[in-house]
């Protein structure tokens, strides 16, 4: 049994039905550069060429700007995969990419804190 609210690579009994090497076509080099407090944008163009469910699945979470660690955490796959989606996605022109900005002190303590509660959220 598919478990709906997981999407169509995870079964609620066997885990995961995809490798997460497949969702990237076996890419672990994302040709755009992000980390994981990336911030990507829908662009509200579609992309022209096909695209799997995964990226369709990334791109809607996208309305707004949403970290690449947020992502990858609503589709449940690693960060590097994650990254190579989106990188596909900024690259076809449906997404728009920039590095975070860090105010005072890129280690800040209550900046990574705030992304963890906001990741601790999403689980």
């Amino acid at each position: 049994m598919t478990s709906h609210q997981e999407g169509p690579w995870l079964d609620d009994a066997a885990g995961r039905l995809i490798r997460p090497y497949t969702v990237s076509g076996g890419r672990t080099k994302p040709t755009t550069a992000l980390d994981l407090l990336s911030l990507v944008m829908a662009t509200g163009s579609m992309p022209q060429a096909h695209m799997g469910p995964e990226h369709s699945l990334a791109l809607g979470l996208c309305d707004g700007p949403t970290s690449v660690a947020e992502i990858a955490a609503h589709l449940r796959l690693p960060a590097v995969v994650t990254k190579v989606l989106l990188s596909d996605l900024v690259d076809c022109g449906a997404l728009t990419a920039r590095a975070p900005r860090f105010h005072a002190n890129p280690t800040d303590r209550s900046l990574l804190e705030a992304v963890l509660d906001g990741l601790r959220q999403r689980l």
